[in-house]
């Protein structure tokens, strides 16, 4: 059995707590970044199975983090799949989020059965299964 390492790079502190709860509920090993810059060096660092992204950042936007992602210079990065979570509705924005690098576009309020089954999407097949 593998516990998988999920990244949320969110600033909002309940949101953070949120899907930190409905992670570690699953057996996830959770790591936060409340801005875009810190996200993609724990990206860089940690190499998580999914990256789950708020795209309205203090620092850089979300849109950013996904386009700096998929140019990293390491293809271990590169190739982290990428969970929009964002509060943004327009029409638009969901292509927008897939345009900048984006794999899943989810918006907020967080339905945490729908967050866990994308980020189980995800997840190599080696028989882990969580709770």
């Amino acid at each position: 059995m593998t516990a998988y390492n999920v990244l949320y790079i969110e600033d909002n502190p309940d949101n953070m707590r949120l899907v930190k709860r409905a992670l570690d509920a699953r057996g996830y090993i959770f790591h936060g970044a409340v801005n875009g810059l810190a996200g993609i060096q724990m990206a860089e660092s940690i190499i998580p199975v999914v990256i789950l992204l708020d795209i309205n950042l203090p620092d850089i936007d979300g849109y950013e983090v996904a386009r700096r992602i998929r140019k990293h210079r390491d293809s271990a990065v590169r190739q982290i799949p990428i969970i929009a979570i964002t509060a943004n509705t327009l029409k638009g924005d969901a292509e927008q989020a897939l345009d900048a690098g984006c794999d899943v576009y989810m918006s907020k309020p967080i339905n945490i059965r729908e967050l866990w089954a994308r980020v189980e999407a995800f997840l190599p097949d080696d028989g882990f299964l969580a709770k």
